[in-house]
């Protein structure tokens, strides 16, 4: 059976899959969904690694039932966006981490939506990276207590200037509030405080790290064991991440056991993509990294780039531990799953594209929608002569069909993945009426989730939850993306427009900036200028000026709007930081 008819899309319901995974507690479960970023499938020594040590993965694993054929995108914002809303992330308004292509349309029901709405406490700590400003940000999607970097990880354009992981400025609902300590142990520490607050209630806590991303940087005590061992100082960095986040995880685990909450707590372990750094082209050490014998890492649409972790804990759900799910599933798959073995009423209207599976973790005979999947996994990042390409999303590239046992790669090779895991072997020749299949799956595929693919996802200006509100060039579309601090410390001559929503009609006020606010630098430029459809105003920048102030009244409704500071000598570029405000 396909996924790709609206017709069979899972729906949310009584009777809708096999009997539930029977709850052995009156109390409603706690969900814990805890997710690393980079993190790939051969990046934990319970599936093989020999360098690398995940004692208390490991120890989870053994008590969890583990998904060994799960799926997420291969990269992070579509996969964060498909967990969140049981879709397909293209269908959500994400399909690349930069270029406003991270933000989840606002009329999308997200995970925290449905649980806030089932009288569950809600909060995010770590990443989200699916909008920093209104109404993208996680405080209205959903989320009571959010504590977040910004962007997509720790040095990002969005995030606090001169944050570098240790001792650094975090938002709290928002606001910029500094802490002590290695980022992990940040996140890991305030989500427990939030469990303790909330643990006399049903509570549903999103942990999701930003290691092992890069940079790689991690304290010298977790990073020494992997020196010498590793491929490289990336790699042994990257191993000192894994470890610290693992020290955490037990360190969670045992204050669940210590307060009583492990039994009517779903714990739910996953990684967003592939490995990043856990895998070496070439090496002079002899270790290479360990992909679990797979081909390729993050980004790339052959399995080492989206086959992941997957670990579901639940002692009081009667689940037993220990046991391995070979089907086919998907990070899409959680929320319904969640919905169903929570008891939570569906949100109305949503059709999801993924499935319960509560089906597999009871153990029964799979229905044909289970047994019989195709799914879709495609990345739309990328660069075409230096130029990013997200606003033009095009089909077949770097795309893959999966089913239980095929996967069709970019339209053209075929790969039988359980004689040969390692997709080396292209039978695309021999068998091609699965070929002729497949891509027809992806077909239909395409022209269901491509219809809106020339919309954007506008950030909204003056409103009163968010004023000012401060734009950064990491989501403006343009040929080039400024994405990360370091980037931005070279003032590229760079420029791109954002979309955006005018919510009141009045006068605004526009303040140009190369850096934020704590820590900008005279511009060098000699005129600036903001546009907002084709309506300027301008004015000359003083010598030595750390920013620039211009006002425009303009009407309600969408826009673009970009800005321009002009060197004497010709040369131009964008703010990259531009604070918006009204009145």
């Amino acid at each position: 059976m396909s996924v790709l008819s609206r017709r069979t899309f899972a729906k949310v319901a009584a009777g809708a899959s096999a009997p539930l995974v029977r709850a052995q507690s009156r109390r409603p479960p706690n969900v814990i969904i805890v997710m690393t970023d980079d993190q790939g499938y051969g990046d934990l020594s319970c599936h093989g690694n020999p360098v690398l040590k995940t004692p208390n993965l490991d120890r989870l694993h053994g008590q969890s039932v583990r998904f060994t054929n799960f799926h997420v995108d291969p990269l992070c914002s579509p996969t964060r966006s498909a967990l969140m809303t049981g879709r397909y992330a293209a269908r959500t308004g994400v399909w690349a981490t930069i270029m406003g292509r991270s933000l989840l349309r606002r009329e999308e029901t997200t995970l925290a939506n449905v649980f806030a709405s089932a009288g569950y406490r809600t909060g995010i700590f770590g990443k989200w990276h699916l909008g920093d400003n209104y109404p993208f940000r996680p405080q209205e999607r959903g989320f009571g207590e959010c504590l977040v970097h910004g962007g997509g990880g720790v040095g990002q354009t969005p995030d606090f200037w001169g944050n570098d992981y240790f001792d650094d400025t975090y938002f709290r609902d928002g606001r910029p509030e500094a802490f002590r300590g290695y980022c992990t142990d940040v996140f890991f520490r305030e989500a427990l405080r939030f469990i303790e607050r909330s643990r006399h209630r049903p509570f549903f806590l999103y942990l999701a790290t930003n290691v092992p991303h890069w940079p790689y940087r991690a304290p010298d005590a977790y990073l020494q064991p992997y020196r010498g061992k590793a491929a490289s100082d990336d790699m042994a960095a990257f191993y000192g991440m894994i470890a610290n986040f693992d020290e955490n995880m037990g360190r969670l685990l045992r204050r669940l056991d210590d307060w009583n909450l492990a039994r009517d707590t779903i714990v739910v372990f996953l990684t967003d993509n592939g490995t990043a750094a856990g895998i070496a082209r070439q090496t002079d050490s002899g270790f290479a990294g360990f992909n679990a014998g797979m081909r390729d890492p993050k980004g790339s649409p052959y399995d080492g780039g989206h086959r992941v972790p997957c670990f579901l804990r639940w002692p009081g759900g009667g689940l037993t531990g220990g046991r391995d799910i070979p089907h086919l599933a998907a990070h899409f798959d959680l929320m319904p799953t969640l919905i169903e073995l929570c008891k939570l009423k569906p949100p109305q209207g949503i059709l999801f594209d993924g499935r319960s599976l509560t089906p597999m973790l009871a153990g029964g005979v799979l229905p044909p929608s289970l047994q019989e999947r195709e799914l879709v996994v495609q990345v739309q990042q990328r660069q075409e002569n230096g130029r990013w390409m997200m606003d033009e999303p095009r089909p077949w590239i770097r795309s893959a069909v999966l089913t239980q046992q095929w996967r069709l790669i970019d339209g053209a090779h075929l790969y039988d993945i359980q004689a040969d895991p390692g997709q080396q072997d292209d039978r695309a020749a021999r068998h091609p009426d699965v070929v002729r299949r497949l891509r027809g799956v992806y077909e239909q595929w395409w022209q269901d989730v491509s219809f809106r693919f020339g919309e954007f996802n506008p950030i909204v200006l003056g409103s009163p939850r968010e004023d000012p509100a401060r734009l950064t060039c990491m989501d403006w579309h343009g040929p080039v993306v400024p994405w990360n601090q370091p980037m931005v410390r070279e003032l590229p001559e760079a420029n791109g427009f954002w979309a955006v929503e005018f919510e009141r009609e009045g006068d605004y006020q526009f303040t140009l900036r190369h850096q934020p606010a704590e820590e900008e630098i005279p511009l060098r430029a000699a005129a600036a200028e903001v546009e907002v459809d084709g309506r300027r105003v301008s004015a000359s920048v003083p010598e030595g000026a750390r920013s620039v102030t211009l006002r425009m009244r303009l009407p309600r409704g969408p826009a673009r709007l970009q800005t321009r500071l002009r060197e004497r000598g010709g040369a131009e570029r964008g703010a990259f930081y531009l604070d918006v405000k009204w009145g």
